[in-house]
């Protein structure tokens, strides 16, 4: 079920939230300088970063004032302000107390709330955090006046338009992908005026005099080649904290959600827990779904290369917003051709489905095929058998067809799925004949996978 956005109300401003997952421990996610709620399940790896958040937590998200879907504003909002409005959301969904994890600018909010609110937060976390955002000589790892000036003038000028990833996200600097949706993201986020305010007013963050005070459980996350917020900065904020937990993390990004996000996670999850996750095994049982474009071939001759390109990205969007909507996951893509997994075959289904009914708006038809197995697990792909007998369904399957394995049948018995019978088949490399089944697409078929 796609989160649902609410508003909680501190004082006259209307500050958006969503509340996910139902672990046993309240956590606090707050965002960095610019949010936007809804569009940030838009890309799978923070998507990713958040279900993994959730599945030890009850995880409640906001938009900043003045970003997002919260209400803008004429003047820039005050840090003492901001936290105002995180103490509002967590009384509109009737939590007492939570654990705090800020990032970048939201670490230093976070800081804040937790030296005022010491009854309502649980624990602090703050990853990739700055004390100050100027140069002093008792604070020399923050930008200089005119870099910071350099930085104001570039947003008055340029914002909306190309991220420079190589300081916020180099390990996916040459990702087009993934600069536009963040591109996007920033324009969600915030107008160019707020945009604007919102820098300036980040630029006399200080909250050096703040860190003494807090006396909660804190854990202070950097990683060691950050380029936004030196490393060096996550050490002092640690130091000035009584009793705090200092973590120095491999990688250079500065968005959290990228990079080795598990190894943050994991530094998370074992602080608020005491248990780190789990080790992924070796071997899995998982319900594999190809898809690829019908007549590729033929369709890329007729647009040239320029206009394949722009069909194959909207197309490779399409998907990844299927697999988000039904929490699959994205394991290969190659040209018009995506390997994903699902830990439920009906939720498979309803994703295959969902993907041949959105792309008609492209001009274009898709072919499916699924099969449930036990898979390798090598990294962060799938092999064996099981893989190679889904690839071989799928290329039996028709024009706008989703063709399955009778596993994925049988596990399937008793939601009310049906399917047509298409009788055995040799499978190409595959020991012996299989019999496979066609979805039978009408609406009410795909309801009964939910």
């Amino acid at each position: 079920m796609d989160p649902q956005t609410r508003y909680a109300k501190s004082g006259s401003v209307n500050i958006a939230y969503q509340v996910t997952g139902s672990g046993p421990l309240n956590l606090v996610l707050v965002p960095g300088w610019v949010s936007d709620l809804e569009y940030a399940w838009e890309e799978p790896s923070f998507a990713r970063f958040l279900h993994r958040l959730e599945s030890f937590s009850r995880l409640i998200r906001f938009d900043k004032r003045g970003t997002g879907l919260s209400d803008r504003f004429v003047e820039p909002p005050t840090l003492e302000e901001r936290t105002d409005d995180m103490r509002a959301v967590m009384d509109a969904v009737a939590v007492e107390r939570a654990a705090i994890f800020g990032y970048s600018e939201g670490g230093s909010m976070s800081a804040l709330f937790a030296a005022a609110h010491p009854r309502r937060a649980a624990a602090l976390i703050m990853f990739g955090t700055f004390a100050k955002r100027l140069w002093d000589p008792e604070y020399p790892w923050a930008p200089t006046p005119e870099e910071r000036q350099k930085f104001l003038d570039e947003i008055e000028r340029e914002w909306g338009g190309v991220v420079d990833l190589a300081t916020l996200a180099p390990s996916v600097a040459a990702d087009e992908r993934f600069r536009r949706w963040l591109s996007t993201y920033f324009r969600r986020g915030a107008s160019p005026g707020a945009a604007l305010a919102l820098a300036r007013m980040n630029t006399e963050i200080d909250i050096r005099h703040v860190l003494p005070a807090i006396r909660v459980p804190t854990l202070v996350l950097h990683r060691t080649g950050d380029l936004d917020a030196n490393v060096e900065e996550g050490r002092y904020i640690a130091s000035r904290i009584p009793g705090a937990k200092f973590v120095e993390l491999a990688g250079n990004d500065h968005l959290p959600w990228v990079g080795d996000a598990d190894a943050l996670l994991d530094e998370v999850e074992e602080f608020l827990t005491g248990m780190r996750h789990a080790p992924e095994p070796d071997r899995v049982l998982a319900t594999v779904l190809f898809v690829d474009i019908v007549g590729s071939t033929r369709r890329a001759a007729e647009l040239g290369d320029a206009r394949w390109r722009e069909l194959l990205e909207s197309f490779h969007a399409l998907v990844r917003r299927a697999l988000d909507r039904y929490r699959g996951r994205e394991i290969d893509t190659a040209g018009d051709g995506f390997l994903a997994a699902f830990d439920g075959p009906a939720r498979a289904i309803r994703c295959a489905c969902a993907i041949g009914d959105a792309v008609g708006a492209l001009g274009i038809q898709v072919r499916a095929g699924l099969h449930s197995g036990e898979c390798e697990v090598m990294g962060s792909k799938l092999g064996g058998l099981a893989v190679h007998i889904g690839a071989r369904v799928a290329a039996r399957a028709g024009p706008g067809e989703v063709l399955v394995s009778g596993t994925v049948k049988d596990l399937v018995a008793g939601s009310g799925i049906r399917f047509e019978d298409r009788g055995m088949h040799a499978l190409k490399g595959v020991p012996g004949e299989w019999r496979l089944f066609a979805f039978r697409g009408d609406g009410q078929q795909a309801g009964a996978a939910s």
